[in-house]
């Protein structure tokens, strides 16, 4: 049996190779926030929200609309399917403990071993089959309906008795049963397990004579009981092997059904955790590779939300046709939260989940990359303004057509007009590589240069601020200002007093708790 609940022809590949660029995402998206949301603190959905979220993008819209559908019933069927996940931890972890047998190659342990796994399983398998049952009528996606199908269609009473029936007959209570050809030097060999032939008591007491030759061994005599003991265990190699290999294929099954069913249980985990704050969440539409769809109302960064506790604020943006936007505007007004939301919600969708937005259309891209601002080099082996360079070369040998990159205040370690450069002539070589690029940006000489240019597939958006200095935290479409309103950060620190340092300009002021930047 297959799980098939991530996609409808095979198993999901969990070995998969993780991306190049896994430490960049992790750090400037801040997807540890978002992945222990999901995980809620089991070590195993960490590691398959981990894998999932940052496995090759899935490009097929097919999959992903398979995977949204089984989603939204999990979120209807939170219980349902945390039960399911239950039984198969269950099954896992009883294998782990109590088969003693894979450590021996002794069959008669080997057999006996795999006969008392073989019925835990059936009991786990039962009450799988139960739940199946039970629970069918409620759920409508794809993948659940073919699971519950499987389950019914394959585990039947009949099926799961005959089990039984064979599981007690292998115990062998009336005595082991074998046959053999006589070999080389009369040595036995082709041993085979028989059947025993079940004959009524008015058949066993009519019987005249006994069925075999037979004998018996002292109990006294030590080598002939060995004897005897390879010889039953010649006879059971084939049989301990076939139930081995039966109990290894159903514990093949539940291993694939706990990965598959993990990425759910994570999806309802953070689900539970964003609707207990009421912040929306939709299941965005994948657009074709190509197409350069983007648009969203509400969008927010569901990290930044995770870390408040209350709700931030969202943004709705018309991208459609854009293969570039500049965003800029005053400090801490929500440039680098709106970049993170961007960048989360690709990921997101892109692996079947919802996303945080009220709603959201976008085009499937084959690679995301981001270049954020870093700290000084500890080593003080190379400058800021190296290390940019060094990254961004990285990048560019990640690269494919309909990438997306995100720019997040890149290449300011130099002087306005050298840094204006360097992000023009990296910008405009992605555009002619079919690469969309969003980008954060201070350097006024850089985006105004591009907006003079009226390029008609970029966007230009610009944090919002109120006349008295306030921020409202969203973006609008407008043209880049020469000042970023340092001087509102400045004479809000000033203006509680507090005394400022070498180390302590505006510039580097740590953010307030619960503040957007």
């Amino acid at each position: 049996m297959k799980a098939l609940l991530m996609q409808r022809d095979r198993d999901f590949d969990l070995e998969q190779e993780s991306p190049s660029n896994k430490p960049a995402l992790m750090q400037d998206l801040e997807l540890s926030t978002l992945l222990g949301a999901m995980a809620d603190g089991d070590a195993f959905l960490l590691d398959v929200a981990e894998r999932t979220l940052l496995s090759r993008l899935q490009n097929d819209a097919d999959t992903i609309l398979y995977r949204q559908t089984a989603v939204r019933d999990c979120l209807m069927n939170h219980a349902v399917v945390r039960a399911l996940y239950d039984l198969a931890v269950e099954a896992i972890e009883a294998k782990r403990e109590r088969w003693l047998g894979i450590f021996t190659s002794h069959p008669s342990a080997v057999l006996h071993g795999a006969i008392d796994l073989m019925q835990l399983f059936a009991g786990i398998l039962t009450r799988l089959r139960d739940i199946a049952h039970e629970h069918a009528g409620q759920f409508e996606s794809e993948a659940f309906r073919t699971l519950f199908a499987t389950l019914e269609r394959e585990l039947t009473h009949e099926y799961l008795a005959s089990v039984q029936d064979h599981l007690k007959e292998l115990r062998f209570p009336t005595g082991t049963l074998l046959s053999a050809d006589l070999g080389r030097g009369n040595e036995g060999c082709n041993y085979v397990l028989r059947k025993r032939e079940v004959r009524g008591w008015a058949q066993q007491l009519l019987r005249r004579h006994p069925p075999a030759f037979s004998f018996r061994i002292d109990p006294r005599d030590e080598a002939g009981g060995r004897a005897l003991s390879e010889l039953q265990s010649r006879g059971l190699n084939l049989a301990a092997n076939a139930l081995a290999q039966s109990a290894d294929h159903i514990l093949s099954f539940f291993q694939m059904l706990r990965v598959e069913l993990a990425f759910y249980v994570g999806c309802s985990n953070l689900y539970r955790r964003l609707a207990a704050k009421g912040e929306p969440v939709c299941f965005p539409r994948p657009a074709a590779v190509g197409e350069r769809r983007h648009h969203f109302t509400g969008l927010y960064d569901v990290c930044l939300s995770l870390h408040m506790d209350r709700r931030v604020v969202g943004n709705t943006v018309d991208a459609d046709g854009r293969t570039l936007v500049i965003i800029t505007g005053a400090n801490q007004g929500g440039k680098s939260s709106f970049l993170r939301s961007v960048g989360l919600a690709q990921l997101m969708m892109q692996c079947g989940m919802f996303v945080g937005a009220e709603s959201f259309e976008a085009e499937l891209c084959t690679n995301l990359l981001t270049h954020c601002k870093r700290e000084e080099d500890a080593t003080m082996k190379s400058g800021k303004l190296d290390e940019e360079l060094a990254r961004m070369s990285d990048i560019a040998d990640s690269l494919t057509p309909h990438s997306i990159v995100l720019f997040n205040e890149s290449f300011a370690a130099t002087n306005e007009r050298e840094g204006s450069e360097i992000a023009r002539q990296v910008v405009s070589a992605l555009l002619e590589k079919n690469i969309r690029v969003l980008f954060v940006t201070h350097l006024h000489e850089f985006a105004r240069g591009l907006y003079e240019t009226s390029m008609e597939d970029t966007l230009f958006l610009r944090a919002e601020r109120q006349a008295d200095g306030t921020r409202t935290f969203r973006l609008v479409p407008g043209a880049p200002l020469e000042t970023s309103y340092g001087e509102d950060l400045y004479e809000k620190v000033f203006a509680v007093g507090t005394r400022i340092g070498p180390s302590e300009h505006p510039s580097r002021v740590a953010k307030q708790p619960g503040a957007i930047s």
